[in-house]
């Protein structure tokens, strides 16, 4: 069922355990989420990035989100990832997403502000949920590029200041985490993140989450993250089980030959992250 990006988080902060958000690009992707989350019984968040939708098109994009959401047995919700541009976040919301991301945190404190108050202002009008960004998440995420030197945490006074004056849905925070392959493990600063989370008592979202340790993650989310972005993960699941078949199988030319493997092969990856992120049985 389709459903706004609040629903799922509220409950998800209210109750403990963190939503998987994991960015789409075609129908196999699609299809490898929805089907892990309903075979796990967990809510799940489609996401399409800038990138993603400049790739498949944005009627593409929706349609298939929505027709996955529609007919999904569990909750699911619509997201735009790292919307940076206002046109892109209203194009969205046209197309039938239920929740949106503008990603102000290349502004100075005070514009970030203005610049998610004036989206939040029009997609609370119809019912679209909004997520925010505070502090520079390093590494890349499509055409988003933020150099290691220029990544910095997420100021816990700066963050209430800005969910007080925004009344934004749920925060992004920069924790230690970022997008993109690690070179070395990911340290997470937790007492941040609890710091935070009581200070705001809303729910926290964390970017670049592939490649970060089990219990990393298990400790971050029973300190109040809700929502976890995976797409790397992803990705190297799906080239790899492609990269396999084709190496045994040189004459195939069946794209559902080649793409099936890669298929279920993302939906064990997702699996696993459901149940590391505590949403099993949650939907």
């Amino acid at each position: 069922m389709l459903v706004t990006g609040r629903e799922l988080l509220q409950d998800a902060h209210k109750n403990g355990y963190a939503v998987g958000a994991f960015n789409v690009n075609n129908m196999e992707i699609v299809q490898a989420i929805i089907e892990a989350a309903e075979e796990t019984n967990s809510p799940v968040i489609l996401q399409a990035s800038q990138g993603g939708i400049k790739y498949a098109g944005i009627e593409y994009i929706s349609n298939l989100g929505k027709v996955a959401a529609r007919k999904a047995k569990v909750p699911v919700a619509i997201h735009l990832d790292h919307g940076t541009d206002f046109d892109q976040v209203m194009l969205c919301i046209r197309h039938g997403f239920t929740s949106v991301m503008i990603d102000g945190s290349r502004f100075p404190l005070e514009e970030n502000i203005a610049y998610t108050k004036k989206v939040i202002e029009v997609a609370h009008a119809v019912g679209v949920s909004v997520e925010a960004e505070l502090g520079k998440i390093g590494g890349t995420e499509d055409h988003i590029t933020v150099d290691e030197k220029d990544a910095t945490f997420t100021d816990p006074q700066e963050a209430l200041r800005f969910v007080k004056e925004t009344d934004v849905d749920y925060l992004a925070i920069a924790v230690g985490t970022a997008h993109g392959v690690y070179t070395g493990e990911p340290k997470l600063d937790f007492d941040r993140i609890k710091t935070i989370k009581e200070l705001l008592n809303i729910p926290l979202v964390l970017h670049g989450s592939s490649g970060v340790p089990e219990e990393s993650i298990k400790k971050a989310v029973s300190l109040g993250i809700n929502k976890i972005n995976i797409d790397t993960d992803i990705r190297m699941a799906f080239a790899e089980a492609v990269k396999e078949f084709i190496t045994n199988n040189p004459e195939s030319i069946d794209p559902r030959k080649i793409l099936g493997p890669a298929k279920e092969a993302m939906k064990e990856v997702i699996k696993e992250k459901l149940h590391i992120f505590g949403s099993v049985g949650r939907a």
